[in-house]
């Protein structure tokens, strides 16, 4: 199963159970309760890249251990349970960041990003533009009415396989992407349907330099 990009940010967007949860893992985190947030996490470890429902700074967890400036091994923990060390919040900030405002060097070591793909972020960066306009225009609609936050690429640099999965409430279905390098050259494949509706499949092909559909009428 493809790792998920959770772009739902309005409260109205969850069902009452997992807003309760990702309410519990934000209080533990703005507490500094680290024993209380990994015990969440180990059991619910796709919440680790989670923020607050409804909340403006979009905090993760491995955010709020930089800033209360977590024992080395809780940070350690929330990387080896999938926290993104290049996950920004609403500011643009990254773990790292954070670490460095607070005044918290023993953390800074273990948050600096390791890239397991190596590729020109500014390159990345219009990657991603052409990609976000690839979403608006099959869901603008969607993005609009839910206020999603759309994907960012840099996480996948940490990953070994570099693909996701991003679901769009009110789509029955969503946008799988998968970046592919080849030296200097990035290619973000990204297919799109709505698994209630037959034919609907999109598969787009992206680069720095724009992007194009290559299918379309499966799924």
């Amino acid at each position: 199963m493809d790792i998920v990009w959770d772009g739902k940010t309005l409260l109205e967007s969850f069902f009452e159970d997992d807003a309760g949860l990702r309410q519990r893992v934000a209080d533990a985190g703005r507490a500094y309760d680290w024993a209380t947030l990994l015990e969440l996490l180990q059991k619910h470890p796709n919440c680790v890249n989670s923020t607050r429902p409804g909340g403006a700074s979009w905090y993760a967890p491995l955010h709020q251990a930089a800033r209360g400036g977590a024992p080395v091994a809780v940070v350690q923990e929330l990387i080896d349970l999938g926290g993104w060390r290049t996950l920004r919040n609403a500011r643009g900030e990254t773990p790292l960041d954070i670490a460095h405002t607070h005044g918290h060097p023993r953390s800074w070591g273990v948050l600096a990003p390791e890239y397991k793909h190596q590729v020109r972020l500014e390159k990345l960066a219009e990657v991603q533009r052409h990609f976000h306009a690839v979403i608006r225009q099959r869901a603008a609609s969607l993005i609009e009415e839910h206020q999603l936050r759309l994907p960012e690429l840099e996480p996948l640099l940490e990953l070994e396989e570099p693909k996701m999965w991003f679901p769009v409430p009110g789509m029955s279905g969503g946008f799988s992407y998968a970046l592919r390098t080849r030296g200097a050259e990035i290619t973000l494949t990204t297919e799109s349907s709505c698994r209630v509706v037959g034919g609907s499949g999109q598969r787009h092909k992206i680069t720095s330099g724009g992007w194009r559909l290559v299918e379309a009428g499966f799924a």
